[in-house]
């Protein structure tokens, strides 16, 4: 199947390039209380829609994560990107990891929110009984964002991320991407690459913790730092924006001062 240049958002009309890829539970707009204080000065942002999701639901595909990975570089190419950085939330990790296993010399920079790791996401029976339920029960969603926020947030926030997430999936889609991220193996692709990469982690987030990115992506990439932030769980985009987009904007600024160092 061709590759797909991905409905996006494009904002900034800075020198530093980025993609940022989203999750299993939302389209692009899960970035949308970044997108008031981004610094368009200093980097241009792509914001990416995946098949099955927001302007591309009703995109056919396989809907793995090899494949946009690869709709990933397309996007870039379609762009005229020939470097650039990396963001991927949760199941859109995995999106940006396949890009970079594919396209080494092309990545300045990886983030990884909440990020799966290359070595999937094992579970228990009953763990997966509850996520493969999601493709068609709000409860289940309901239940795992609630818990992947430590239990915290309020039922109208809970109710309102159930929503948007079902408005902006395709079931059947959202259903064939859980065996993908969470089945698939690949970090032998991307095991000691020397990219710089940032992983950030909410301390309410029991799933993808800040021990669970110690025992794997820590280990694969050996130039990778952990920012765990405080009373945040696993949506960092909407719990804590402000503190994410630090975390976030720090790091991608740092590989323009090593630049101008160079320089």
């Amino acid at each position: 199947m061709a590759s797909l240049a991905l409905p996006h958002t494009l904002l900034g009309t800075g020198p530093h390039h980025v993609i940022a890829v989203h999750g299993w539970f939302g389209d692009r707009g899960t970035f949308a209380r970044l997108l008031p204080d981004l610094d368009l000065d200093a980097f241009s942002y792509a914001f990416v829609d995946l098949r099955g999701y927001g302007e591309a639901k009703d995109t056919f595909g396989a809907y793995t994560t090899r494949e946009a990975g690869a709709d990933v570089i397309a996007l870039a190419d379609t762009l005229g990107w020939e470097r650039y950085s990396l963001i991927g939330h949760s199941m859109g990790a995995c999106v940006v990891q396949r890009a970079l296993a594919m396209a080494p010399s092309r990545v300045r920079r990886l983030v990884g929110l909440n990020p799966v790791p290359a070595g999937g996401f094992p579970m228990t029976p009953e763990q997966w009984e509850l996520f493969s339920g999601a493709a068609d029960l709000p409860a289940n969603r309901r239940a795992i964002i609630d818990l992947t926020t430590g239990g915290a947030r309020p039922a109208a926030w809970l109710d309102r991320m159930v929503a948007e997430s079902l408005d902006r999936s395709d079931a059947k889609a959202f259903r064939a991407w859980l065996d993908s991220w969470a089945r698939e193996d690949f970090h032998e692709e991307i095991e000691g690459s020397p990219l710089p990469v940032r992983v950030v982690v909410g301390a309410l987030d029991p799933a993808l913790s800040a021990e669970v990115m110690r025992q794997t992506w820590l280990r694969w990439y050996p130039h990778a730092d952990l920012v765990e932030l405080p009373a945040t769980g696993h949506y960092p985009m909407e719990e804590t924006p402000l503190q994410l987009l630090s975390a976030v904007e720090e790091f991608l600024r740092a590989d323009d001062e090593v630049a101008g160092n160079r320089g």
